[in-house]
């Protein structure tokens, strides 16, 4: 896992690309106190500054509510990489052990599990967050949970997909004979060499995820005020995209770039996957 550290930020592309998401994330954390229009972020309206196009003094314009589209653009970053970090987090939190167990148990433990997790993966990629956004209410948390319940059986297959592989090589079969619980192995064996493939799909996941949330709110089931992501300020501003091109330009770019970085990340990590003996 050193190696694959070491050549990861020896790519300037990919370390490109985490060093954008590092700034930006930090950026949307501070804007709050570093914007001189901050109030914009909670509401606060400017209808005589209303449709600006962007200059010195807003460098993304303004909207048709004269709120700074820079300052609720970069917050928007906050919320937008909240939904990627969580519906990652609790794919792999529930996924990740899941799958492992299911590895290295016996074939009536494997098959159960397994024919659940088909059960999940039988839906459309956006039916089960959208009926689970549905019947929760529209929120972000709400979407978090909504995308991570349709994403996690793909985690619990990537690392049963290691166990068995990992499970038949010699020395885990020697640590077997010799007594060693499954926890041991998938603690000490399984779970070590299988981060480079889980690292993989959690990036571009990631990146994923943001999409996903953006399609929520564009039919009202993602975030709601005063918590903003991309994907609804480019909903709230579509009307009025012919004649203010920046109040859906600047969102629809930073979601771009953002989803971008992340594939480009997860690529990388996809170049230096191996299994370490």
């Amino acid at each position: 896992m050193i190696k694959v550290v070491k050549s990861f930020f020896s790519k300037k592309l990919s370390s490109t690309a985490l060093m954008f998401l590092v700034g930006l994330f930090c950026l949307s954390v501070f804007i709050p106190f570093l914007s001189p229009y901050s109030q914009d972020i909670y509401g606060s309206v400017h209808f005589e500054i209303a449709g600006q196009p962007p200059s010195f003094l807003h460098w993304f314009g303004t909207d048709t509510a004269g709120r700074d589209m820079f300052t609720i653009t970069i917050r928007a970053a906050f919320y937008s990489l909240k939904i990627a970090v969580g519906v990652v987090f609790f794919s792999v939190l529930v996924g990740v052990p899941v799958g492992m167990f299911s590895g290295v148990s016996n074939k009536r433990t494997d098959e159960i599990i397994m024919r659940t997790t088909d059960g999940f993966l039988a839906f459309p990629p956006m039916i089960l967050p959208l009926a689970i956004t549905a019947i929760l209410g529209p929120s972000l948390n709400n979407v978090i949970i909504g995308i991570s319940v349709s994403w996690f059986p793909w985690y619990v297959r990537i690392a049963r997909s290691q166990s068995l592989v990992i499970s038949s090589l010699d020395y885990v079969s020697i640590s077997k004979s010799m007594g060693a619980s499954k926890y041991h192995i998938i603690k000490t064996h399984i779970l070590p060499n299988s981060l480079n493939p889980i690292l993989t799909q959690a990036s571009i996941d990631a990146g994923y995820a943001i999409l996903t949330a953006a399609g929520l709110s564009f039919i009202g089931l993602g975030a709601q005020h005063p918590e903003v992501e991309w994907g609804l300020l480019v909903t709230q501003s579509r009307a009025q995209f012919l004649n203010h091109w920046w109040v859906v330009f600047f969102p629809g770019v930073f979601m771009c770039l953002t989803v971008a970085c992340f594939n480009i990340i997860g690529d990388e990590f996809r170049n230096n996957e191996t299994v370490e003996i």
